[in-house]
């Protein structure tokens, strides 16, 4: 496995130079900005992050507002309450993509949600508060308790409202085969153990956070 420096030499050769490509780097939230974010928002990101799985991430966008509507803009409590009627109002509601399991995963995630704010006083806090180098663990929470929020959704989420985080995008998990920590699509927990240590390696080396990173690894190939 290549130390962090030569994978950024080699991605920094192919965006311009180092100082280019730092400039497409965006960092992470602070641990106090996430976890000031309300819980709201942490379902709606997940809803749209369900939605946009397998389907075309443009349409969910151009939607989007009629989400917020349909969803009472992503009240937990109205959310977590959702009844049988509602859920036969939402699929025939036109505003929102009509896919009955995503739909219902906004009831689900809604109660998820409740019940991190419950442990930690509230969602963003609990995420905020969760170590880099146990992302993996984070996103297993997120797989095990949440609804359809296993793979990359939950990856997409985390990334999307700032929590620091990796992708194992297709580009992300060429460069670790590359360096000998996979051979294959990670899924396993040993395989996602092993890029675990792979990156809180590359953070120590680097003092740069899991999303560098992995946006480093992507640009890279």
């Amino acid at each position: 496995m290549r130390a962090f420096d030569e994978i950024f030499e080699i991605a920094a050769s192919r965006k311009g130079g180092a100082e280019a490509l730092n400039a497409m780097l965006t960092p992470p939230k602070p641990a106090a900005e996430l976890a000031a974010i309300p819980d709201d928002r942490w379902l709606a990101t997940m809803t749209r992050c369900v939605f946009q799985a397998g389907f075309n991430w443009k349409v969910v966008e151009n939607m989007w507002p009629g989400f917020e509507a349909a969803f009472n803009g992503f009240d937990i409590g109205h959310c977590a309450m959702l009844t049988d009627e509602d859920f036969e109002r939402l699929v025939s509601d036109t505003r929102i993509i009509r896919n009955g399991a995503k739909i219902r995963s906004v009831q689900e995630n809604a109660v998820f949600v409740q019940t991190l704010a419950a442990q930690a006083g509230s969602a963003g806090k609990a995420i905020a508060d969760w170590p880099s180098t146990d992302f993996i663990g984070l996103l297993e929470l997120l797989k095990k308790r949440g609804s359809r929020l296993g793979g990359t959704s939950g990856q997409y989420c985390l990334r999307f409202i700032g929590k620091d985080s990796f992708i194992l995008s297709q580009s992300v998990v060429a460069r670790l085969i590359a360096e000998g920590v996979v051979d294959r699509q990670p899924t396993s927990k040993k395989a996602l153990a092993d890029v675990q240590s792979a990156f809180n390696v590359w953070m120590q080396q680097s003092g740069r956070s899991l999303t560098d990173i992995s946006r480093v690894l992507a640009m890279s190939l």
